[in-house]
């Protein structure tokens, strides 16, 4: 876990039950994490602090909001590079080519909500480099 210590997660979604969930099972796997509630929210933490991954709600309190995160990552050259996990209860792994693949939009990975604790630590793990 002590790998895990230096990594900073930010977790942006509009429900807060989800923003509990992920900041319990991150910080139990050893995680330093941040919530933001929509993309405004979520821009204002990282100019404070770059994260190691963002973790994103794709419909949230407007359809697509987490694209609006992903978009404006991309714009700015000090976030582009960081990793990008979208997350739905509403898309399904299966659809996930509807998302635009393009330099506007950053898209590592997708996972369906709900999330099983386990498989979200492994996915972090995989995007962030370190150990599960």
């Amino acid at each position: 876990m002590a790998e895990c210590a230096h990594k900073t997660i930010l977790v942006v979604d509009d429900d807060p039950d989800f923003l509990d969930f992920a900041t319990i099972v991150l910080e139990a796997g050893g995680y330093a994490v941040h919530t933001a509630t929509n993309a405004d929210g979520a821009l204002q933490v990282m100019q404070n602090q770059r994260p190691d991954l963002v973790i994103v709600d794709v419909m949230m309190s407007y359809a697509l909001n987490g694209w609006s995160v992903s978009r404006r990552m991309s714009a700015d050259p000090l976030l582009r590079g960081v990793p990008v996990l979208m997350v739905s209860a509403i898309v399904s792994e299966s659809d996930k080519g509807i998302f635009p693949r393009n330099g506007h939009v950053r898209l590592d990975a997708f996972m369906r909500k709900p999330l099983e604790p386990a498989a979200l630590l492994c996915r972090v793990a995989e995007l962030t480099g370190t150990k599960p």
